[in-house]
C-alpha cells in the first residue's frame, strides 16, 4: 500500500510537470514540500521529548534523516550541488527504506506515519528535480553524492563509537529484515555496502542518461543553479 502511494505521488508529478513549471506554482509546491519535511523532522523530535525517550539516539545522524533535511535545504536554495547528494543519495536511501523498513510499530502509530511522510516526501523532492525542474546528473554529480556518503558517515560512526548508537547501520546490521542480511557479518559488510553503494549510483546516473531529453526551462522559477 505504501509503495503504491509513493508510486501514485510520484506519477502525479510527472504528469503534472507542466503546470508545475510555472514559477508561482513552482515556488509553492517547493514551499510547501520543504515546510512538511522540516515538520517531519520537528515532529519526530518533538515526539522523542514527549515520550520521555530524547537522548543521543534521536540525533538526525541516520542517512534518510539527513536527507530529510538536505531536502529541504535544496528547496529553499535549489543549489546543485546540494541537488546532487540529494537526488543520488535521498533517492536510494529512501527507496531502500521503503522497501525494507526499520520499524517496528504498524499503523496508526505515529512513527508509522512518520516514517512514511519523510520518506515519501524525499522521493517526491528527486522526482521533482528530475522531471519539472529538468535536473539532469553529470557523473562528477554521481562522484561528489558518493564522496559526501563518506563525510555524512564519520560523525554518524563517531557518534556510534562513543554512545554505542547505529546510525548509518555502520556499527550492526538493522534488528528487522534488510539488504544487510545477505551481506558478509560485521565489519566487512561495510566495505560490500561501499561497492552496492557506488555500484546502485553508477546505475541511477546511467539511467538517468539514457533517459535524457533536451530540457528547457527558461519560465521556471525553480531552475537548479
Amino acid at each position: 500500500m505504501e509503495l503504491l502511494a509513493t508510486a501514485a505521488i510520484a506519477a502525479a508529478i510527472v504528469l503534472l510537470r507542466k503546470p508545475l513549471r510555472k514559477q508561482r506554482v513552482n515556488s509553492a509546491f517547493s514551499n510547501m514540500l520543504a515546510a512538511l519535511l522540516i515538520a517531519c523532522e520537528v515532529s519526530f523530535q518533538c515526539w522523542y521529548i514527549i515520550e520521555g525517550d530524547w537522548g543521543v539516539h534521536s540525533l538526525p545522524l541516520q542517512l534518510c534523516s539527513m536527507m530529510v533535511l538536505l531536502s529541504a535545504a535544496f528547496l529553499v536554495t535549489r543549489k546543485r550541488k546540494l541537488g546532487d547528494i540529494v537526488f543520488f543519495l535521498g533517492l536510494l536511501g529512501a527507496m531502500q527504506a521503503l522497501l525494507t523498513p526499520n520499524l517496528d510499530v504498524s499503523y496508526p502509530h505515529f512513527r508509522y506515519f512518520h516514517f512514511y511522510i519523510a520518506h515519501i516526501c524525499i522521493i517526491s523532492v528527486c522526482v521533482f528535480m528530475a522531471a519539472v525542474d529538468g535536473y539532469r546528473p553529470g557523473f562528477q554529480s554521481m562522484l561528489r553524492a558518493f564522496v559526501w556518503l563518506q563525510a555524512l558517515a564519520v560523525p554518524a560512526a563517531i557518534v556510534n563509537g562513543i554512545a554505542g548508537t547505529n546510525f548509518m547501520f555502520l556499527a550492526r546490521k538493522p534488528s528487522t529484515a534488510s539488504l544487510l542480511d545477505w551481506l558478509a557479518p560485521w565489519p566487512w559488510y561495510l566495505v560490500q555496502l561501499e561497492m552496492v553503494a557506488f555500484g546502485l549510483c553508477l546505475l541511477l546516473w546511467a539511467a538517468m542518461r539514457l533517459a535524457n531529453i533536451p530540457f528547457q526551462n527558461k519560465k521556471s522559477g525553480g531552475e537548479i543553479r
